[in-house]
């Protein structure tokens, strides 16, 4: 017996589980009295399929995505914030592109998360590799130690000072004299070469965390799209 698919009206024989054509998983009736056992079989299998991940080309996938999106996202780059916009964009993508080839055609939101947690963990490693090596580039080839220096003090320290003046401010003369001193010690450490780069690696850290945390997103965002527009109406 043949079937037409829901989606394209493809002929489909009765035992495939998907259409041919665009994958979609077919849903029949059975004829024996239960019509909804076979609907709810073909179904299920269909949902583990989906929530699978054949990994091979799936990193093929998402190392395709990382490399432009982690380089982007880089310090070097000047991006700001749009290189979480890019990053997540850069998962989406790479769900797509691996679903593409796959039977069924679509993955559940938690495949999809796992394929962009590792392009976030392949773009972010990179655009931290790349952020420290445009650092290291700029001060010791380039040597433009000086002008960093003199933006790491105006970005980071006055901004510092700003915060320990308002948090002095409404204290008892002993505790503000307790709290100043800690603030000389902490802007002591921050002005040596050690809190320097400390502070320098930390940002660029929290940055590819957020990097990766928006690679997830993305990659669930994508596969929800693909479920939308590929899954049948049950």
């Amino acid at each position: 017996m043949e079937i037409s698919c829901s989606r394209c009206h493809q002929t489909v024989q009765a035992e495939n589980c998907y259409c041919p054509v665009c994958g979609l998983p077919q849903l029949v009736y059975a004829t024996d009295g239960a019509p909804g056992q076979a609907q709810q079989e073909r179904w299920n299998e269909a949902t583990r399929d989906a929530s699978s991940v054949d990994w091979k080309p799936a990193l093929r996938a998402a190392l395709m995505m990382a490399i432009p999106a982690g380089v982007l996202s880089s310090e070097a780059s000047q991006a700001g914030h749009l290189g979480l916009i890019w990053m997540a964009t850069a998962a989406g993508l790479a769900v797509m592109l691996y679903a593409r080839g796959q039977r069924p055609a679509w993955i559940t939101l938690g495949a999809g998360a796992r394929i962009g947690l590792v392009t976030g963990l392949m773009g972010a490693w990179l655009a931290f590799a790349v952020s420290s090596g445009a650092l290291f580039v700029d001060r010791f080839v380039l040597h433009q130690s000086s002008q960093m220096d003199a933006d790491y003090h105006r970005i980071f320290m006055e901004s510092f000072q700003q915060r320990a003046q308002l948090s002095i401010e409404g204290m008892t003369p002993a505790d503000a004299a307790q709290a100043q001193a800690i603030f000389s010690s902490m802007q002591t450490w921050m002005m040596s070469p050690e809190g320097h780069a400390g502070i320098w690696a930390g940002s660029i850290a929290v940055s590819s965390l957020f990097l990766l945390l928006f690679a997830v997103a993305g990659g669930a965002l994508g596969a929800r799209l693909l479920a939308r527009t590929r899954r049948p109406e049950v």
